[in-house]
């Protein structure tokens, strides 16, 4: 049987990725040394490295526009404090759209002052609150794109003339759009790019180096830019997966194509929510995300029924947050379409039954 894998992440990777990662787990390009046993100074990985970095600064159309690419490790989480460590002298502002926004916050309080400039916790995040007014004398603004839990996404980024911060860890190489306007953003790679153990944080190097704080070596970008993202061991595995994969977005038409393919599986989802009797959606349709599809039952007495249906057809990864309950279809980009298509039958199957 067919594993439609929606889970929230670690998640579903190309075939063709994993296929080439774990031969490489036997041995790398006929070096005669597994992957995972290579010394990360040897010139094998360092081009590893080196292309990683180079083929994130082209997807994203930043190359030779002063930004440079960093694989590091600690997750997004581990960004919410360095972001700060670099960027906070003063004040920063944040736009609070879910529980990953709240998180970054608490790590930069403990750095200067923090301000919400907007915030949705009024309705439980259930959608993208707007940016009225941001002020002018924020060190940084910083943004979630993408919330995986409740379901939302920022369909415009806000224009400000403050540097812009965002954690993309469940949206980013998803569509395409103007990477510019963002002076830092960050992506735990366990989504759209490879398995948990390494970030990408891509940073344009003009906004580092203005606090006057000591900042930890480990947690200083302008240091970990210098050692080529090796001032400590890099997680090779992580990355070299994550390379094949920026290979594979490449590879299969790159962004436009991408972004394409996701509009076809969000709108397969989200018509069957809107036409079902049975499901009820949780975001805000103005703020829904294309990666993560949030919903539940219109009567919860259909649970086991529903979840049945969908263990009988192969559908994995799709509770939701145990926060929100209900359920959630994560589509990211290695998801095919024939597997949305498969979810969408288990609803249409439910309905029918339960008439």
């Amino acid at each position: 049987m067919k594993i439609h894998n929606f889970s929230a992440g670690p998640s579903i990777l190309p075939k063709e990725v994993m296929q080439k990662a774990s031969l490489a787990v036997k041995e790398l390009d006929d070096s005669g040394l597994s992957l995972i046993e290579i010394s990360h100074r040897s010139k094998n990985f360092v081009d590893i490295m080196d292309e990683a970095c180079d083929k994130a600064l082209n997807i994203t159309k930043l190359r030779g526009k002063g930004y440079k690419a960093l694989f590091l490790q600690g997750g997004a989480s581990q960004q919410f404090l360095m972001s700060a460590y670099n960027l906070l002298e003063k004040k920063a502002g944040f736009i609070n759209s879910g529980t990953w926004s709240t998180k970054a916050i608490k790590e930069a309080q403990l750095l200067g002052e923090v301000i919400e400039v907007a915030s949705s916790k009024d309705k439980n995040f259930n959608y993208i609150p707007k940016t009225n007014s941001i002020p002018a004398d924020l060190d940084y603004l910083h943004l979630t794109t993408n919330n995986t839990i409740f379901g939302t996404q920022f369909k415009e980024i806000p224009e400000t003339l403050v540097p812009l911060v965002a954690d993309m860890s469940s949206d980013i190489f998803s569509t395409n759009f103007d990477y510019s306007k963002f002076s830092l953003f960050y992506a735990g790679a366990q989504k759209n790019l490879g398995p948990a153990g390494t970030t990408l944080v891509i940073v344009k190097e003009d906004i580092l180096g203005k606090v006057t704080r000591k900042i930890p070596s480990i947690l200083d970008y302008s240091i970990q830019i210098k050692s080529g993202s090796m001032f400590n061991t890099p997680p090779v595995f992580s990355v070299y997966t994550c390379l094949l994969t920026l290979r594979w977005i490449e590879d299969n038409g790159g962004l436009d194509e991408i972004g394409k393919k996701n509009k076809i599986k969000a709108d397969l989802i989200y018509d069957e929510i809107d036409k079902n009797s049975k499901f009820i959606g949780f975001a805000d349709k103005e703020s829904r995300s294309t990666m993560n599809a949030t919903f539940n039952l219109s009567e919860p007495s259909l649970a086991d029924s529903f979840d049945t249906l969908c263990q009988n057809a192969g559908i994995s990864g799709i509770k939701g947050h145990r926060s929100v309950g209900g359920y959630r279809a994560s589509m990211y980009n290695a998801l095919s379409i024939s597997s949305v298509k498969a979810l969408v039958e288990c609803m249409q199957i439910l309905e029918q039954k339960s008439k």
